[in-house]
């Protein structure tokens, strides 16, 4: 029997939709041993996040409210000490589950998962599989410490859903950071507000590559066929490179992870390094002038044409059925 504890990610007072990934994990391990999950609520907002996870079958879910926005070196002796008694300790593979997990593996003495994209329990043992080599290469391994610290990859685990009841809400205090955290301290926070959907959660993404020559061919080119579906928007590593959009718009393997209904490449060729990041996408169309470009190997529709004549098209046409 293993019991779970998941860390959720909050933002404004409200869990982020990967943590909801993070509480499909939880489950199948739960489930698969024995166990049960329970849900740790922490940062600025966290008692108002704690209610909203309530209906997802927790044991129960903690909170701990810490000001003065996230810093590793203050969130990590909590998760810490909230761990006790769980086999499995677990978050999503996002920017904040990849710096702050480890930091708790360290406290925890526990061997460390990463980015794993799937779960299994066979004898009692869990298994997990992740990639490796940018993709070409998984490989399925088993945690021998008594905790185990794992993050998963949203795109590879559905969000959990509601499944009705409400779990019991309990405070757990926070525990002093120490030297460390004194030292640390969050000036300002700037955060990129879209009227379009967040690149990792949203059901089409759209995303240009060098090809498109020039950021303002982003914005005139690529950018209507985008507002014109309500996706996000993405973009290849050597757009990014290239300085035509910000960084925070990049998929790959040194990107953004992603895995929506509908992936639109333009212009891109497909190196590994960025097939790795879209390749679970569940319908891939790609835009190229080159047939033997290597996202042909992995896009379910694959158009030979200058994007410049293409895509213009195709907004008008996505226009004219809506």
């Amino acid at each position: 029997m293993t019991d779970v504890l998941v860390v959720a990610e909050v933002s404004e007072g409200q869990p982020r939709k990967a943590t909801l990934s993070a509480i499909s994990f939880a489950k199948a391990v739960a489930e698969g041993t024995g166990g049960a999950f329970d849900i740790l609520s922490i940062g600025d907002g966290a008692e108002s996040a704690a209610g909203a996870l309530t209906g997802f079958g927790a044991r129960k879910v903690l909170h701990t409210e810490i000001g003065g926005g996230y810093v590793s070196e203050t969130f990590a002796p909590t998760v810490a000490a909230a761990a006790g008694g769980y086999g499995v300790v677990t978050a999503c593979a996002s920017s904040f589950g990849k710096d702050l997990l480890p930091r708790v593996a360290s406290k925890l003495d526990a061997g460390v998962a990463s980015d794993i994209s799937s779960v299994a329990v066979e004898g009692g043992d869990i298994l997990y599989t992740r990639p490796m080599y940018a993709g070409n290469v998984f490989g399925t391994l088993k945690i021998t410490t008594p905790v185990q610290v794992v993050t998963v990859r949203q795109s590879e685990f559905e969000p959990a859903a509601e499944s009705g009841g409400a779990s019991p809400v309990e405070a757990f205090g926070a525990v002093d950071g120490g030297d460390a955290a004194g030292r640390i301290e969050v000036v300002n926070l700037e955060v990129v507000k879209s009227e379009r959907p967040g690149l990792t959660e949203a059901d089409v993404v759209v995303s240009g590559g060098r090809s498109l020559k020039s950021a303002e061919n982003f914005e005139n080119v690529l950018e209507p066929l985008v507002d014109a579906l309500n996706a996000a928007m993405g973009a290849s590593r050597a757009a990014v490179d290239a300085g035509y959009v910000p960084n925070d718009l990049q998929v790959g393997q040194t990107g953004k992870v992603v895995a929506p209904k509908l992936y639109i490449a333009v212009g891109i060729s497909g190196a590994i390094q960025h097939l790795a990041g879209m390749k679970g996408s569940k319908t891939i169309v790609a835009i190229n002038k080159d047939r033997e470009a290597p996202i042909a190997q992995v896009a379910d529709y694959f158009l030979v044409a200058d994007l410049f004549d293409a895509v213009p098209a195709m907004t008008e046409e996505v226009k004219k059925l809506k």
